[in-house]
């Protein structure tokens, strides 16, 4: 193992890539729980039903994630990591800025308008993480690697902590809108001076390897089975943030709750996030292991998640509090992704790392119209609950079964 003065660590992990890469998920992650802090007042305002139409507004969104993850990741295999990095920031930036005129639009019904908005924001937002992992991962020395993805996610789940704080101190939705599409154009001018992974050069100009092809995780077995390991090691994250975070107010009347605010909730959570993402990466290193990481945070989750739905009344201030625990329990997504990036060959990295994310995103549609079937014969608790046990179930096994990727060289092709 190649070993690292104190000054060439802070070098590579404070090095330009790992610096911009950091800030572009910062605000992706602002702009992408924008809507579930702002979902009630900004639904509210526009006299329409904030638990039908908001969700059917979150799955736009998600929807769009999905979209875009395929569509960007085949670009970044085909077009260089550093393409989808200047292009998804675009569309993303510009959608937000968008709905920030939304109140001023009569011409349409604004539910299906939000909607489409949210849908190509979503479609740009898939772009990013995936991206500035791939490029990392392909930058950094292998001993480093978990570090430097860590603060990337650790820095960039920050942005939902700043959106709430945002939208309260702006007072309007509308504004924190702006402010968001601004930061991404803001970004979009540091980006000039960020250089392509030399890896993924040295495979660009080998014409001989297929780069960049999506269906090939449905025609090979083996590439498949790692593919959805990948998607399902993730799927207890979201279902927390899209459940248990995103949806708050709606356990609160059957745990003797007054009320909770999706957006503290969401706050919370991704403070917390923001902790675990930084920890993971140490942690990683330490253990000389991801897959024991990953399993040891998702049981870490797994035990917050029952608490919360288990423990019995509760405060409004306890419902947050669980909320953190299992925020800091999810901080394993900066992990995920890089086993996601480790796990394929340089020409289909930036397809898998970017799309595997998205597919977990996507997977919250799925997830919320089980539990409001479930809803219509269970308790709220009773239905998070059923989703919960599969969705973890899934993790776990995963997690368990998936190959170790710790110290594995990145210089190989599928």
């Amino acid at each position: 193992m190649q070993q690292f003065t104190r000054e060439e660590k802070l070098k590579h992990l404070f090095g330009f890539p790992v610096v911009i890469a950091s800030l572009g998920y910062f605000v992706d992650i602002y702009d992408l729980l924008l809507f579930g802090i702002v979902r009630i007042p900004s639904l509210n305002d526009m006299n329409l039903d904030a638990d039908t139409v908001g969700t059917m507004i979150i799955n736009y969104q998600m929807i769009g994630l999905v979209l875009g993850g395929i569509i960007w990741g085949v670009f970044g295999d085909k077009k260089g990591r550093l393409s989808v990095l200047f292009g998804s920031i675009i569309v993303y930036s510009l959608a937000n800025i968008a709905c920030g005129f939304l109140p001023q639009m009569d011409f349409a019904d604004k539910g299906i308008i939000y909607a489409w908005l949210r849908f190509i924001a979503g479609i740009g937002l898939a772009g990013e993480l995936g991206a500035g992992i791939t490029l990392v991962s392909e930058t950094l020395p292998k001993e480093l690697r978990a570090i430097g993805t860590s603060i990337i996610a650790g820095f960039g789940v920050l942005g939902a902590v700043v959106a709430q704080f945002t939208v309260e101190l702006a007072g309007s939705w509308t504004t924190a809108y702006f402010i968001g599409g601004g930061l991404g154009l803001m970004l979009l001018v540091l980006r000039i001076s960020v250089a392509e992974s030399g890896m993924y050069q040295s495979v660009k100009e080998n014409t001989s390897v297929k780069k960049g092809d999506f269906l090939a995780f449905f025609t090979s077995k083996t590439l498949f089975v790692k593919y959805l390991k990948c998607i399902l090691i993730g799927v207890p994250i979201w279902y927390c943030i899209g459940i248990l975070v995103f949806m708050a107010n709606q356990f609160a009347p059957e745990m003797g709750i007054t009320s909770i605010d999706p957006g503290k909730a969401i706050m919370w959570a991704y403070i917390l996030t923001s902790i675990g993402d930084f920890s993971s990466g140490f942690i990683s290193h330490a253990l000389h292991s991801r897959k024991k990481t990953i399993l040891y945070m998702l049981l870490f989750t797994l035990v917050g998640v029952a608490l919360l739905l288990f423990s019995g009344h509760k405060t409004e201030n306890m419902y947050y509090f669980y909320c953190g625990w299992i925020g800091l329990g999810c901080g394993f997504w900066a992990m995920f992704v890089t086993v996601s990036a480790e796990q394929f060959g340089t020409n289909m990295r930036s397809t898998a790392a970017t799309s595997i994310p998205n597919m977990v995103r996507g997977t919250v549609p799925i997830m919320l119209i089980g539990f409001d079937y479930l809803k219509q014969t269970n308790s709220v608790i009773t239905s998070a609950a059923i989703v919960g046990l599969i969705a973890f179930a899934l993790g776990i096994y995963s997690t368990l079964t998936i190959s170790e990727t710790h110290n594995r060289h990145m210089d190989f092709v599928e």
